[in-house]
């Protein structure tokens, strides 16, 4: 089955990055030339994906009107002649179908992933946070789809991490009883654990922003209690799908910034500028004369 639907939660306040992020949200800041969050949706797009659904909040309506048409704007760059900016505003405008949801209470990743579920409907879908921002040949999310229909599995996207950083990710535990199908880049799970301390994490193996899901997950989400804070956990509801469905986790080609912390947006915004086609021999340049001033 195509995997149509893609769900981007993008409901949390973005405190990380305050003040910009105080009228702004965090998810329309650029990277280079567009906000981090049409770099996902592009990817979804490349993916096969034919509808994103927002699951979003008050005072993220600006999310919306980036990807809504600008009649007023489009006017004055038709008037001056500008026609490059032209098309480009147009082609954000025409890039998906849009289907927003609004996620009243923030109680976390799972409970927003929840609340899409009407506008999922029955069908397996992807799950997109726009925070991991992924690079790379192929898209990332694409990736996982092909893995899906390989395996017939709910998929996760996983990445190594140092041993002692585990507590800051959802670690997989492989289950090393069942044979890789692409020598090792598909991995059978046992589980997922929650940010567990380096001596519990039952691998390096760290989730990352990307899943292809069964539409089960939304009776797990249901059954699955608040934890810390009030929060409902995606990685717990994967778990518990885990006891009836069987779930790979799967190294995604590409390299991942996470841009929802200053310092990743940071080298992301860095990465793409040196290799940006128009800015990035004036920016090598403005840096090599920068490494030599400071060297004097």
């Amino acid at each position: 089955m195509n995997i149509r639907t893609a769900v981007f939660p993008v409901a949390g306040w973005g405190t990380r990055f305050l003040p910009a992020t105080k009228a702004v949200p965090k998810e329309l800041l650029p990277i280079v030339d567009r906000p981090a969050i049409q770099y996902a949706i592009e990817e979804a797009i490349a993916a096969g994906i034919e509808r994103v659904i927002l699951v979003t909040s008050e005072h993220k309506r600006s999310i919306e009107d980036h990807f809504d048409i600008a009649s007023d704007l489009e006017a004055v760059l038709e008037a001056r002649g500008d026609i490059e900016h032209l098309r480009a505003v147009r082609a954000v405008a025409d890039m998906v179908h849009l289907v927003t949801v609004r996620q009243k209470e923030q109680l976390g990743l799972g409970h927003a992933v929840l609340m899409a579920r009407d506008a999922v409907g029955h069908e397996p879908f992807a799950v997109v946070l726009p925070d991991d921002l992924i690079i790379g040949e192929s898209p990332a999310l694409g990736e996982l789809i092909a893995a899906y229909k390989a395996t017939s599995s709910s998929v996760v996207a996983v990445m190594e991490v140092p041993k002692d950083q585990t507590r800051r990710y959802g670690i997989v535990d492989p289950d090393t009883s069942l044979p890789s199908p692409d020598g090792g880049r598909t991995i059978p799970l046992r589980g997922l654990v929650e940010k567990p301390a380096p001596a519990d994490a039952p691998s390096n193996l760290a989730i990352v922003g990307r899943y292809v899901l069964s539409p089960k997950i939304f009776e797990k989400l249901e059954q699955t209690p608040h934890g810390a804070g009030g929060e409902i956990q995606l990685t717990d509801a994967i778990q518990a799908l885990a006891s009836e469905l069987p779930i790979v986790g799967y190294k995604f080609s590409g390299t991942r910034y996470d841009v929802g912390a200053p310092e990743g947006w940071l080298k992301a915004n860095l990465d793409l500028a040196l290799e940006h086609p128009t800015y990035g021999a004036a920016l090598r340049a403005a840096l090599a004369t920068h490494l030599r001033d400071g060297e004097r």
